[in-house]
């Protein structure tokens, strides 16, 4: 693709400035909330940057692929997606740290599949309902689009991953509701939900039981499974409206509140920056979502449109549900906030996104690749 003004003039200039503040102010705060020495020598913030501009490097990269390559290669993709949630299952290791075994290790590079798996599922099911859009109320049809969504969730849950398998949930019935499937197969998808929660429910780890109990009432294990939150609140609480100030967290700075640089990150920015922190950053993700929504009902194709919806999809729920547990109106899951927590696969994995929707902007204004 030919990079010239004309080109620029129609580049989204809006979202990647809005992507690299977020990013930064993610780093700023992964820095606060690690306090390990030096800012650019702490190792928490050196990895960070180090994926951070990795992921620019992949956006710029990107932008010269024309996306529909990926739509041909869409049945690869979704085999290599599936095969690394398999080796997860068979070589993966987390289940004593996390509580699912979700890591993988190849040589030094540590990363999590899942996240990388989001995006090949995403690309792949995006071009799957396209080719069969025509077709998509028929129930044949949308049994086996299900069927083709259903096989990476299903991995994901025998690692176990709850907290994964519901953004795919997600994002995956966003993009069924865009593509125009017929509103007595949402209703059925909904009873059949409620239905279920009970033999779901029952088939819970303990763990995740705990996180459901101590949801709704923190204090029935204030030392255990409630602490997450009770100093996540008692954080985000003490902030007020202008915070403690950077670096004066004292729940952040004492150590009283856990996976502060991951999780829990948002009680950081509650507790140093106050609202006005907080309000921030909730409209710099106002704004990612709007625009992203802008590329997708711009798009050229449905291929397109419902790769980008996806990604939003995916985003919205990590920001609902993150930032919904550190303030108690969501269970815990261990869902990170993106361009915001800590996490080198996250961030890159989020960056590619970026990438991605940029080029489906770019090729909806008519630019030849």
């Amino acid at each position: 693709m030919n990079l010239n003004k004309k080109t620029l003039k129609r580049f989204d200039f809006i979202l990647i400035i809005d992507v690299i503040i977020l990013s930064v102010y993610g780093l700023i705060m992964i820095g606060s909330a690690t306090s390990g020495g030096n800012f650019l020598s702490n190792p928490y913030v050196k990895t960070q940057l180090i994926a951070f501009i990795l992921g620019l490097i992949a956006v710029v990269i990107l932008l010269f692929i024309d996306y529909e390559i990926y739509g041909n290669l869409y049945l690869f993709i979704y085999g290599i997606s599936n095969i690394l949630l398999l080796a997860v299952l068979f070589f993966g290791f987390g289940e004593d740290q996390w509580g699912a075994r979700s890591w993988l290790s190849i040589g030094p590079i540590t990363f999590q599949p899942s996240e990388i798996a989001k995006i090949g599922i995403i690309i792949s099911l995006s071009k799957f309902i396209e080719k069969n859009e025509d077709n998509l109320n028929n129930p044949l049809t949308l049994l086996k689009v299900i069927g083709f969504a259903a096989v990476p969730i299903v991995l994901i849950l025998l690692q176990p991953d709850f907290g994964t398998a519901m953004v795919m949930l997600f994002f995956i019935a966003i993009m069924f509701f865009i593509s125009g499937i017929d509103y007595k197969y949402i209703l059925s998808a909904v009873v059949v939900g409620l239905i279920s929660l009970p033999i779901v429910y029952m088939n819970l780890e303990e763990f995740q039981l705990n996180r459901i109990k101590v949801f709704f009432n923190p204090e029935l294990d204030p030392q255990g499974a409630g602490y997450q939150v009770l100093q996540s609140k008692i954080a985000i609480g003490s902030g007020k409206l202008f915070g403690r100030g950077l670096y004066q967290g004292v729940q952040n700075q004492y150590g009283f509140l856990p996976a502060k640089e991951t999780d829990f990150i948002f009680a950081v920015i509650g507790e140093e920056l106050g609202l006005i922190g907080g309000g921030i950053l909730i409209f710099l993700y106002i704004v990612l979502m709007y625009r992203l929504i802008k590329i997708s009902k711009n798009a050229l194709d449905t291929f397109g449109s419902l790769m980008v919806i996806g990604f939003t999809g995916m985003m919205l729920f990590h920001i609902f549900e993150n930032i919904g547990m550190t303030i108690g109106l969501t269970p815990v899951t261990g869902i990170p906030l993106p361009f915001i927590s800590y996490g080198g696969t996250f961030m890159l994995v989020n960056m590619i996104c970026i990438g991605l929707s940029l080029n489906v902007a770019l090729k909806r204004e008519g630019l030849e690749f």
